[in-house]
């Protein structure tokens, strides 16, 4: 009788188990989904890469590709991420993993944006204080993407003002 009681007790006093969050449908997000180029500067040079976007594990993210058309001495490519963006249904916001060549797995690899207008304005915000913004601006079938690192005092500087053009559909052949 003991054992039962201590079972049950464990098992009232176990954390709830999170239900899955309803399809995610997103129009903004539906229209990034596609293949794309990404051309412009970073960190002061010229850039173009490929980005390939879609939507993974059954419509609850968007996953970005990212490729760098630049090769390193071994051939592969400079830089790669892939991305997620997700719905945060508690808190009303958009929740962008970054992951990337780089490797590092902190509090700055996750950003958020709140909801609302056609812009994605993500923040990534680091333990000591500097920041990193991200933000996309739709423009029919392109999308201005601007990065900028901003200091501990509050210092904005671009990073990159990249421009994401939409690839022609493939001519199906008969």
């Amino acid at each position: 009788m003991n054992a039962r009681i201590l079972a049950l007790g464990a098992l009232c006093a176990a954390p709830p188990i999170a239900a899955q969050q309803p399809t995610f449908r997103d129009s903004t997000l539906d229209k990034f989904v596609g293949e794309w180029t990404l051309q412009g500067t970073m960190q002061g040079k010229p850039t173009t890469h490929d980005v390939s976007v879609e939507w993974v594990l059954q419509h609850q993210y968007l996953r970005i590709h990212e490729t760098s058309r630049d090769l390193k001495a071994d051939g592969t490519p400079a830089y790669e991420a892939t991305v997620y963006i997700a719905w945060d249904d508690d808190t009303k916001e958009y929740a962008l993993a970054w992951l990337d060549v780089y490797g590092s797995a902190n509090e700055g690899s996750i950003g958020y944006a709140k909801s609302g207008g056609k812009s994605l304005a993500f923040l990534f915000t680091y333990r000591d204080g500097s920041k990193f913004h991200t933000t996309v601006h739709p423009r029919r079938d392109r999308r201005h993407w601007a990065m900028d690192n901003e200091s501990k005092s509050g210092v904005i500087k671009p990073f990159a003002r990249v421009t994401l053009t939409r690839k022609p559909s493939p001519v199906p052949t008969r």
